[in-house]
């Protein structure tokens, strides 16, 4: 039977947006947070109001009516265009009279920024609730990293985990192999080798996993090899397979010397699939004088459809 310890019903939720942002932050989740940030006229909030949608779910409002359907249908295109990799910007403005052609009749206007944030942090599973896991868990929980931490033992969990680690509770740890997400990091910790070999072959057999880790000594890496090699697996799908795991420059038996040891190795992964740095040089974003300039003429005219700025 699956167990997850977190569990969010879908719709209206009573954070606030900073709360929500905080939370959907720790998770991976991306998000729209939507501002006005021009008023005029008569508006259901004023300047400065902000709401966070995400693909399923509200949190905040901007004072409810059609203005707030509407920025939660704009918020959620620029969330799916982003998950089709078809994002132009990552802000945007837009305008919207409060009339007949939103349903309203304020007779006010209101200018609205949506930011959109996406995932950040790679995906890594943890199999394994022992020692050198929970001496992990707390170093990786400040690392940019989304954690599913899975073990067939309830008890070997922790009552409450850091936002950023999701306890997964499964008689058989391997079926979420199946549910991993693509290009993420996998850490095989458990007490029973046969378990670590079914995972280890799982994972290689998904072929879709940016690293995988498997502890054990020298001699236990070496007959995972050739059992693999038996089962048909190919050099370089062997070779992908990190046993013993960590750093070679950071050695030790003890828990926490173990656990810095792959700590160490999990950033060297990650740090070589962030982009580059971003050329300061290039304009990026939108400019002050730009706002500055659409602010003043949105509040002095209205349209009679919806007008926009994309952030070049």
């Amino acid at each position: 039977m699956h167990h997850q310890m977190i569990n969010q019903a879908p719709g209206f939720h009573a954070q606030t947006w900073q709360q929500a942002c905080y939370q959907l932050q720790q998770h991976g989740t991306e998000y729209v947070l939507a501002t006005i940030i021009g008023a005029a006229g008569s508006t259901p909030r004023a300047a400065g109001t902000k709401m966070v949608i995400t693909a399923e779910n509200i949190y905040d409002t901007l004072g409810g009516g059609h203005l707030e359907f509407v920025v939660m249908q704009k918020a959620r295109e620029l969330l799916a265009n982003a998950e089709r990799g078809e994002a132009q910007s990552q802000q945007l403005i837009e305008h919207f009279p409060l009339a007949a052609s939103l349903g309203q009749c304020c007779g006010g206007s209101a200018t609205v920024l949506f930011e959109l944030q996406l995932e950040q942090g790679m995906a890594l599973d943890v199999y394994g609730a022992g020692h050198v896991a929970h001496a992990l868990m707390a170093i990786v929980k400040d690392l940019p990293l989304r954690i599913r931490w899975i073990d067939a033992r309830q008890s070997l969990f922790p009552a409450e985990t850091p936002a950023n680690i999701q306890c997964c509770i499964d008689e058989d740890p391997t079926v979420w192999v199946a549910s991993a997400a693509a290009n993420s990091a996998s850490l095989i910790l458990t007490h029973n080798h046969q378990l670590d070999f079914a995972l280890t072959e799982a994972i290689l057999k998904r072929g879709d996993a940016c690293w995988l880790g498997v502890i054990g000594s020298d001699t236990k890496a070496q007959r995972f090899r050739q059992r693999l090699l038996a089962k048909g697996f190919s050099q370089s799908e062997v070779a992908s397979m990190q046993s013993p795991v960590g750093l070679e420059a950071v050695s030790g038996k003890l828990p926490m010397e173990v656990a810095v040891s792959i700590a160490g190795a999990l950033i060297q992964v990650y740090q070589s699939q962030q982009a580059p740095a971003i050329d300061h040089k290039k304009r990026a974003g939108l400019q002050w004088k730009q706002m500055q300039t659409w602010l003043s003429n949105t509040a002095e005219t209205e349209s009679s459809g919806t007008e926009k700025y994309i952030a070049e």
